[in-house]
């Protein structure tokens, strides 16, 4: 029975893979990086989200110059539309990695 698990969970990640949704993040990401202005943005994006990942980790708050900075990455990829797809197919994606996330651990809020 347990290495049925790790098959079910192998046979589901191939699945995500498979997903419309999936490939349409996939193909959106290829986008941006074989375009210079997307992909630029995008590095930046992607740094300004670790920095402040790493600010609320330590507790701190973005400070207001902060804030301003991820208005304007906002605003940059609003107008980008190779980044405004692949935010648009992510959040897609992240409806059916949700439900699968609430289906599997249905079973580990019993043992709560």
């Amino acid at each position: 029975m347990s290495q049925e698990i790790y098959d079910y969970a192998n046979k589901l990640e191939r699945s995500i893979r498979a997903l419309p949704e999936y490939q349409k993040v996939k193909a959106s990401k290829e986008a941006i990086h074989s375009d210079q202005e997307a992909s630029q943005i995008f590095g930046d994006f992607i740094a300004m989200q670790e920095k402040l990942q790493g600010l609320m980790q330590s507790g701190q708050m973005p400070t207001s110059e902060e804030q301003a900075s991820i208005q304007e990455f906002s605003n940059k990829i609003e107008g980008n539309d190779l980044l405004k797809d692949y935010f648009d197919a992510q959040q897609a994606l992240s409806v059916y990695i949700g439900d699968i996330e609430r289906i599997i651990f249905a079973s580990l809020k019993d043992l709560l």
